[in-house]
């Protein structure tokens, strides 16, 4: 099934601010909050859906993402992006903005909010990874050695000794206090994280002696990366859990890889086409060759006709790069350059001079030829 528009479920144009964009999907979310709708699917499916277009459009480099490529930028399947996949518990983790303060216990139940323990998050790391374009054209993988905070092994992440902890007196286990006040609208109520156990549930009896409560120590870990095939410079994928480890438990952070594309020593890329710059001679053009031009695998033979002119664009079809996430190749344009030698001898001279007089040596362009316009419209 084919997603939505982001801005159409927000109900906002290509050209909102954050400000409006903010507005519309805190609209969104009160209207079908759980609490609100309890036990009807099809909100809870809005809501969720309202809260992942606002994760987009909220982050710059995110809606620019989306603004160029759709929600290909965010394919689940070959874990680009940050979009897409999120559950109840990100959405009131991440947007607490929104939420804060704001509990629904005035239309006919508490707040699951107010009753859910909170869940540490390992923060997110980045690394960068350079590509050749032979790793772009065929897809690679890669090893990396990410040094990150693990779970601690010795207490299993939980920070106590012998994972020995208690039910916090505070809160009762709830990791959150909860704060009911009579208003006009009704009974509304707000919910902080709790001071005693900051929002844990738990306090530890007895702090590890490894990683001294903090259930997490530094290490490192070898990461493989699968990267597929047509990826570009500056495109980024993450993959889900391999980021820091979250202190005494919980989600562990992402690992966000950003491709960098290493230089060709002789093709330029222009999206998913190559682009190449031949020199021939003046014998060359005036008589025709073949000659070798590189392609990312090996070099391929091609034919120069008799008259060529400088600035002529070949095309060679199908060698260039594959486009992400969908079918056929770009092409390798090859820009044929008349070389004119600079420095000649008197034999040299007394040769060029005696062909000059020829009338097959005075320019006479084709009706049918291009401008030098036409020809770089071409290349790109």
């Amino acid at each position: 099934m084919s997603k939505r528009d982001y801005y159409e479920i927000l109900g906002v144009s290509k050209n909102s601010d954050k400000a409006e964009i903010k507005k519309a999907y805190r609209k969104i979310a009160v209207k079908y909050h759980p609490d609100k709708n309890p036990g009807d699917k099809e909100a809870e499916e809005k809501f969720k859906e309202a809260a992942e277009a606002y994760e987009v459009l909220s982050n710059d480099d995110k809606r620019a993402k989306y603004d160029r490529f759709g929600h290909s930028a965010f394919d689940g399947a070959s874990g680009f992006g940050d979009g897409g996949g999120m559950s109840m518990d990100d959405i009131f983790s991440h947007f607490g903005d929104i939420f804060g303060g704001f509990g629904f216990g005035g239309f006919g139940g508490s707040s699951s909010a107010g009753r859910r323990q909170r869940v540490n998050k390992g923060t997110n790391l980045r690394i960068k990874v350079k590509l050749s374009l032979k790793d772009i054209l065929n897809g690679t993988t890669k090893k990396i050695k990410v040094k990150k905070y693990l779970a601690c092994s010795h207490c299993g992440g939980t920070g106590a000794e012998n994972s020995e902890v208690d039910t916090c007196q505070t809160c009762h286990g709830s990791g959150q206090v909860i704060r009911v006040q009579n208003t006009f609208l009704g009974q509304m109520q707000t919910s902080s994280t709790c001071p005693s156990c900051h929002g844990q549930g738990t306090v530890i009896k007895k702090k590890c002696s490894y990683c001294h409560g903090e259930g997490v120590i530094q290490g490192e870990e070898i990461v493989k990366v699968n990267v597929p095939s047509g990826v570009a410079e500056g495109m980024q994928m993450k993959i889900a859990g391999k980021g820091n480890a979250a202190r005494r438990g919980g989600v562990n952070g992402d690992l966000i890889v950003i491709f960098e594309e290493e230089e060709h020593p002789e093709l330029i890329r222009d999206e998913n086409d190559l682009l190449y710059n031949l020199f021939i001679s003046f014998p060359e053009a005036a008589l025709g060759t073949s000659v070798e031009v590189p392609t990312i695998e090996s070099n391929v033979k091609i034919k120069i006709q008799p008259g060529i002119q400088s600035g002529k664009i070949l095309r060679l079809r199908g060698k260039g790069l594959p486009s992400y996430g969908s079918y056929g190749k770009g092409d390798i344009l090859v820009k044929v350059n008349v070389w004119v030698p600079k420095n000649l001898d008197k034999d040299e001279k007394r040769i060029l001079e005696k062909l000059s007089a020829s009338p097959n040596f005075t320019p006479k362009p084709e009706a049918d030829e291009k401008s030098f316009f036409d020809k770089v419209k071409d290349m790109f």
